[in-house]
């Protein structure tokens, strides 16, 4: 896996928590601009499905199995849109509160990811 790519992703991921973190302490639900932030975070996740994918099928192997990368990988692309879609159900503090959430749990897979490719 590319370590930048895995370290601006949660990086990424760790300030878009923050941010909506601080949308629910002030008691604001989500907004476009935060949509905007979920879409830049998702594009990063997406080229690192992309980037992924492409090393398996040039032979590359995770170190930890290619199955539990894979799901990983496809859980990673889907936290941050998941967490999105439930703030659009809910329109207070708590939506805000639900991207956190869902953005802490990216970087966290990103590390777990980084882990399982074997660095």
């Amino acid at each position: 896996m590319l370590d930048a790519l895995t370290v601006t992703l949660a990086v990424a991921a760790l300030a878009l928590a923050a941010w909506c973190g601080f949308a629910a302490y002030r008691d604001q639900p989500t907004k476009d601009w935060h949509f905007i932030g979920m879409a830049v975070v998702t594009l990063l996740a997406l080229a690192q499905l992309v980037v992924g994918i492409v090393q398996l099928s040039r032979g590359e192997r995770p170190e930890q199995g290619m199955t539990i990368f894979i799901c990983y990988l496809i859980g990673c692309f889907a936290a941050v849109p998941a967490a999105g879609f439930l703030s659009l159900t809910e329109r207070t503090r708590w939506g805000s509160a639900t991207v956190a959430a869902g953005a802490v749990v990216l970087a966290v897979l990103e590390v777990r990811l980084y882990d399982i490719w074997g660095n």
